[in-house]
């Protein structure tokens, strides 16, 4: 007997991979669910990693925040875009890494330097701090998009085509 949880697995189940909420409704829902999560996490890591009061880092993640919905929205659009002319369909693990460790380099290049003149340290210190965050969130939005796409299915990006054996 095969013991295999659907749950655990990385290919969505029959029932999710019909299309069930794309286009701008399914980004905005996204991007509004990520980010009061991230918002949450965020201040709780950056009040910890440099010492700021919850206030200030509260202002700090919400700043990051209005930077990461923005990014968010490109680059997803953008990736979807890519993913839709790739003769592979779907949502792989390497596909899935990729997509994350890209929007979080995004991140990275403008948020450093923005949490280092908030939150008063060198860039160093800001760029250390960040690792932290860089590590939770590349697990978090992994975790994030793979618990999405099995609740609301895949975006018409990753579904099969008509003409492509499932």
């Amino acid at each position: 007997m095969r013991l295999e949880s659907r749950v655990f697995s990385l290919s969505p189940s029959p029932s999710v991979s019909s299309p069930r909420m794309q286009g701008l409704k399914r980004k905005l829902v996204y991007v509004t669910l990520f980010e009061l999560i991230a918002i949450t996490a965020s201040t709780l890591l950056l009040q910890q990693f440099s010492g700021s009061d919850l206030e200030r880092a509260g202002v700090a993640a919400v700043g990051a925040s209005v930077v990461a919905v923005v990014w968010n929205l490109a680059y997803n659009t953008a990736f979807e875009w890519w993913e839709a002319r790739q003769a592979t369909r779907g949502r792989s693990l390497g596909r899935r890494v990729a997509h994350a460790i890209g929007f979080e380099t995004g991140l990275v290049i403008t948020l450093v330097p923005a949490f280092a003149w908030w939150l008063n340290l060198t860039l160093w210190e800001a760029f250390v701090m960040d690792i932290g965050l860089i590590v939770f969130f590349l697990v978090y939005t992994f975790v994030f998009n793979w618990v999405f796409d099995r609740v609301f299915g895949l975006p018409t990006s990753a579904l099969p085509r008509p003409d492509q054996p499932v």
